[in-house]
């Protein structure tokens, strides 16, 4: 279940990819697949552990080639272990809504990807967040450890990446059959196992038939859905080279001015 889409995003073959955020390694998997050079990178050990553990299999199945997997780092999105300009493409999945401090990893992001490069920022979308924040307080932070600690607007996002130095580029967004499915976890208690409530059991089993048989009904149904009730917003944006050297212009001025 991707929620950036590749083809939208030009990954190509040879890139270095970020995938910050990497959780299991979905985004991982597919990239390495399509001959991208992978680091993933997340908070939660247990996730990275899985991905080191899971990808010998796929490596001998022949999915990929082992020689494009980069190791697996635990990292801050605000203090990331990498020099400037390494990257030509960063994905930062469901990261920035839990960072206190977001203008410091999105000052980070643009620091460690190459002039030119791509970042995709997914984030959850307004309309549904929203929602879960009024349904239950255990959702977000600080009831929810970890949480989601602010609503984004997509302009917010724009804004916050210009400041950073990017140039902010296509938008849309993903996965409108998963919004619904948080309302009735969050209405009926977001921190409850899946199997304590028929109805968010039965949902459950619907999301999990889509992922893996991805039926025309539900793709289309999703697709139709998106623009209004997708749960992630993903947007692009671009390292301009320009930009690039004129912001380093400036750090160099303000330097020799102290």
């Amino acid at each position: 279940m991707l929620t950036v889409d590749y083809e939208k995003f030009e990954l190509r073959a040879g890139d270095l990819l970020l995938d910050l955020g990497c959780g299991f390694g979905r985004h991982t998997y597919e990239a390495l697949v399509r001959g991208a050079h992978v680091v993933s990178c997340d908070m939660a050990m247990p996730e990275l552990e899985a991905i080191k553990n899971t990808a010998p299999m796929l490596i001998d199945d022949g999915l990929f080639d082992g020689q494009l997997m980069h190791t697996q780092v635990q990292g801050d999105g605000t203090r990331l272990p990498y020099p400037d300009n390494t990257f030509d493409k960063i994905i930062a999945s469901e990261v920035l809504e839990h960072i206190p401090d977001d203008v410091a990893a999105y000052d980070e992001f643009f620091r460690i990807l190459k002039p030119g490069g791509m970042l995709a920022a997914t984030v959850p979308a307004t309309f549904p967040e929203k929602i879960c924040w009024k349904l239950s307080d255990e959702y977000y932070a600080p009831k929810a450890e970890g949480g989601h600690v602010r609503i984004y607007t997509e302009n917010e996002v724009r804004s916050k990446l210009e400041g950073a130095g990017f140039d902010p580029g296509l938008s849309y967004k993903a996965h409108a059959l998963h919004s619904p499915y948080w309302w009735i976890r969050c209405a009926v208690g977001v921190n409850n196992e899946v199997d304590d409530n028929w109805t968010v059991k039965q949902y459950h089993k619907l999301l999990e038939w889509d992922i893996v048989s991805q039926p025309w009904i539900t793709r289309t149904a999703e697709k139709l859905l998106n623009p209004v009730l997708g749960k992630s917003l993903v947007v692009q944006a671009t390292k301009s080279p320009l930009r690039t050297e004129k912001l380093s212009q400036i750090r160099e001025a303000a330097d020799a001015s102290t």
